[in-house]
């Protein structure tokens, strides 16, 4: 390759390196700081849930939109809108000083985020043809995108610790700059003749889904699921979600092509997708919790102890490749969801033990971290290889969007399950009589571990319950009750994909009829 190409793809390479490790620190390093935004924002634990989800739902809601835009006015072009908008948004969410000006720019943080997600890999395909160069720049993004996700929540509590909360938000804008200037000077402009119109339609109609049914979960307690708000927002989300089926099975142009899950190998892959989501990383927005309210830890010593949740996921996807080439996805991807829930179950037992601390959980954070790093790898490489090579696209758009509305729907059910978990405890303790409203502002503050709101807002509480026993026990409980939600969760989700992916003969039979019908 001659010098000047190389110089600019090794910039372009940057470019993405650095774009890939701000998408990823935005998801992993936040949860660790929620706590003490819950405490300087006056927040709730569903201020908190939406906080996380404003993001996800929004990466949900540009993702397949933002690939067909940059298909047809350049990918260059609009990876540097995305950039521009997301050291924009992420400046004022370090400057947001109330929960509900942090959680709308959060939204627009995601939009921007999933926008610059898509546009990176499709940089990544067309400026590296060369296939042994196209493998080092692939597996460079891959590490370097892993370690934002692995070291997030160690990089969260150093930056609170050192600084403050505002600086995980702004030391994007700085490293926005950067990317920008490597950008402009590296990456090639590049479009597709042959792209669709945007399914604006199926977008919007899909993002109605989610949100519905997203703010039912998280809201309904607050508003009491018979509500007429609520039933209004589960009215939007099965209108939104009947309509997206719709649209996507008579529209001219669609994001989803239904057909393809008539392929064992995809829907199996795609269960792999939800899977990972229902569990492992909607617990990451709750295990930082566990560890600063339920064990004391400060947001340092709650990174640290994360990495054995985290680092197995760097570590083991080598091995899962390999793994994937001598068993076969259809073992591999079951086999990593169940150890998933293997890991849950063992941090819920650990939970439960008389000195329950880091240790107690490692043996179950590591198992948990080592089943995502078996099934998060085969998972992509199957849902694009199992379909014809002009749909890998929309295969990876539908397993990526799978991966997302899964998260937001699951933040919002753990955050349920925990809360409920919590305040029933306190119920069936000696606190029982103190009324529904005053157990649920507890059980949310003693979630938060803001004893000292406890004290403030409700003494009567606090002056029965001095000694913190029963608040400590009540976590323990909720805690454990995610823990085990998430586990036999996701080993229904291994059984069930076991399944789907069939064998042998059942796969070659239903890949046949396929492709005679394509």
């Amino acid at each position: 390759m001659p010098p000047f190409h190389f110089k600019k793809n090794n910039l372009a390479l940057a470019a993405v390196c650095l774009a890939a490790l701000m998408f990823g620190l935005e998801i992993s390093s936040v949860p660790v700081i929620l706590p003490t935004l819950e405490k300087i924002l006056h927040g709730n634990l569903q201020d908190m849930q939406w906080i996380m989800n404003a993001y996800t739902i929004a990466c949900t809601t540009v993702l397949m939109a933002a690939g067909t835009l940059a298909d047809q006015y350049g990918r260059k072009r609009i990876f540097l809108i995305s950039l521009i908008c997301f050291g924009l948004t992420s400046l004022i969410c370090g400057l947001a000083s109330t929960v509900s000006v942090l959680i709308v720019s959060r939204f627009l943080q995601g939009m921007s985020g999933g926008a610059m997600t898509i546009c990176l890999l499709a940089i990544l395909s067309h400026q590296f043809q060369d296939q042994r160069e196209r493998s080092r720049a692939f597996g460079a993004f891959g590490i370097v995108f892993g370690a934002g996700l692995g070291f997030g929540p160690l990089i969260g509590g150093g930056i609170v610790a050192l600084l403050n909360w505002k600086w995980i938000f702004l030391i994007h804008v700085p490293l926005t700059v950067v990317t920008i200037l490597l950008t402009l000077n590296g990456v090639q402009e590049s479009r597709d003749a042959q792209v669709k119109k945007l399914d604006v339609w199926g977008m919007l109609s899909l993002s109605l889904a989610v949100f519905g049914l997203t703010y039912f979960i998280t809201q309904g307690a607050d508003l009491g699921f018979g509500s007429t708000s609520a039933l209004l927002a589960i009215a939007v989300a099965v209108t939104g979600f009947a309509l997206f089926i719709a649209i996507e099975k008579n529209g001219s142009h669609p994001m989803f092509d239904f057909s393809v899950f008539k392929i064992r190998n995809f829907s199996g892959a795609i269960i792999g997708s939800i899977g990972m989501n229902f569990s492992f990383w909607p617990f990451m927005i709750y295990l930082p919790l566990y560890y600063q309210s339920g064990l004391g830890y400060n947001a340092v010593d709650t990174g640290l102890a994360l990495l054995a949740y985290t680092l197995p996921t760097l570590i083991v996807p080598p091995f899962a490749e390999r793994l994937s080439l001598r068993f076969q996805p259809r073992i591999v991807i079951p086999a990593g969801l169940f150890t998933i829930g293997l890991g849950f179950l063992l941090m819920r037992y650990g939970s439960n033990a008389a000195e329950a601390g880091w240790l107690s959980l490692l043996p179950g954070s590591l198992i948990a971290g080592i089943g995502l790093g078996l099934t998060n790898t085969p998972v992509t490489n199957t849902t694009t290889g199992s379909v014809p090579g002009n749909r890998a696209g929309m295969a990876s758009g539908i397993d990526m969007s799978a991966r997302l509305i899964t998260l937001a729907i699951n933040i919002a059910l753990m955050g349920f399950i925990l809360l409920e978990s919590v305040r029933a405890s306190l119920q069936n303790s000696n606190l029982g009589d103190l009324g529904a409203a005053q157990l649920r502002r507890a059980s949310e503050l003693i979630i938060a571990g803001n004893f000292a709101g406890l004290q403030q807002q409700l003494p009567a509480f606090f002056q029965r319950d001095a000694s913190g026993l029963l608040a400590h026990a009540a976590v323990t409980h909720g805690f454990g009750m995610v823990m085990l939600y998430g586990g036999i969760g996701v080993w229904i989700l291994a059984a069930l994909s076991f399944t789907i992916f069939g064998s042998d003969r059942h796969r070659r039979e239903a890949g046949a009829s396929l492709e005679n019908s394509l």
